[in-house]
């Protein structure tokens, strides 16, 4: 009898063990003009309605259900996560709307109608791109990742509008790419440095963690070592511990789908070969790609204020412009900025909600085409003409 409950137990064990799934959470991050209770609430229930369409789209895609969900290894959380950071810059553009006021005397109707609408939508994306505002966003934004990992949940994150800024500082400052010694060299410590770092190895780390007394970053996208060796060895020995308070869990962000996004347009400077930080940019698109992640950017076409990131490059030209070997080849990037929207453009950058349904398919097709684009090796055959030759087609 005793063994017949055992094989019962051990039977239903296995069974549970089969069906079990981790969970993707869906985290979605707000931007600009999301900073009075109208807005916020305009925002929140954007979320609520857009996140089940969104959550069928990828469900039912086979795509998605064999490289996202791993056949059923992982399923969507049922609840979106939303994370606002709006309430950040109410005070600031109280100020600013005070010297707005002043303005209404002298202006013109036209031109102060003009100045008003840009001040409440560029007045947040122009101020979360400085780090000392965007720190304590990309802080709050850490909490609430971590709490997701502690739960055994991976996470996408989307940012929208300006929230696309905060998706790419997360991944840039917060994700583990970078090798410490690595690092070291590159910044060209002294040699007394760089003999201590090669006797005490440590894990991968983030641009947070070493920033942490050990090198700062500064404005001018240099990397300053702390030239004061004590210090710098008493806080290169806490370095792990660092990296585990503050770097991104290994492998909790999945992805990355950022939309109405003027990313581009507001970080230009980062195709400056001169400017250091360039290095560590490159260095997390390898990343991205040797770690299974995508970073997606879905723009209406009729949105002007969606920019697209450039061309399309596979894993190979990107490999040739950034030196860089990139090994093994899993995840991907893509722009879909010409997906039709069915707004006209003055109302298109705040519609990706309420086509919510149109929307949520763009998504999954970016993500369909972005892995095709880099892995279907018929696509690329028929890209380079390689295919139509192959199979005897005539041009």
């Amino acid at each position: 009898m005793k063994k017949i409950f055992l094989t019962l137990f051990l039977v239903l064990i296995l069974q549970t063990n089969c069906f079990a799934q981790n969970g993707i959470s869906f985290l979605y991050i707000n931007g600009s003009n999301n900073n009075n209770a109208k807005m916020t609430k305009w925002y929140e229930n954007g979320v609520k309605k857009l996140h089940p369409c969104m959550k069928k789209a990828f469900e039912t895609n086979s795509y998605a259900q064999k490289f996202l969900l791993k056949n059923g290894q992982y399923s969507i959380e049922k609840e979106p996560i939303i994370f606002f950071w709006g309430d950040k810059s109410h005070r600031d553009l109280a100020f600013v709307e005070r010297d707005l006021q002043m303005s209404k005397v002298f202006s013109p109707w036209v031109a102060y109608q003009v100045r008003a609408a840009l001040t409440h939508y560029l007045h947040d994306a122009i101020l979360v791109q400085k780090f000392h505002n965007m720190l304590p966003i990309l802080d709050d934004l850490h909490k609430t990742v971590k709490i997701e990992a502690q739960k055994g949940n991976k996470v996408v994150l989307y940012g929208y509008s300006a929230g696309s800024f905060v998706t790419y500082e997360y991944l840039l400052t917060r994700e583990p790419y970078i090798n410490v010694a690595d690092f070291f060299r590159d910044v060209n410590v002294p040699e007394s440095y760089m003999d201590f770092v090669q006797k005490h190895p440590m894990k991968n780390t983030c641009m947070t963690a070493l920033g942490q007394e050990l090198a700062v970053f500064s404005a001018a996208g240099h990397i300053v070592p702390n030239d004061d060796e004590q210090t710098f060895r008493k806080n290169y020995m806490n370095l792990n511990n660092l990296t585990n308070e503050i770097c991104i869990p290994d492998n909790t962000v999945k992805g990355v789908i950022n939309f109405a996004s003027p990313l581009v347009l507001f970080y230009s400077d980062l195709s400056d070969p001169s400017f250091q930080v360039t290095y560590y940019n490159r260095l997390l698109f390898k990343y991205i790609i040797e770690n299974d992640l995508f970073w997606l950017t879905v723009n209406y076409r009729e949105d002007p204020l969606g920019f697209p990131c450039g061309r399309n490059l596979t894993i190979e030209e990107m490999e040739d412009i950034a030196n860089l070997n990139i090994e093994p080849h899993a995840g991907f990037m893509y722009d879909q900025s010409d997906t039709w929207g069915p707004h006209p453009v003055i109302t298109a950058h705040t519609s990706y909600w309420a086509t919510r349904k149109i929307f949520s398919k763009a998504v999954v097709r970016a993500y369909v085409k972005g892995y095709q684009h880099e892995y279907d090796d018929n696509l690329k055959l028929r890209k380079t003409g390689k295919y139509r030759k192959k199979l005897n087609i005539k041009p």
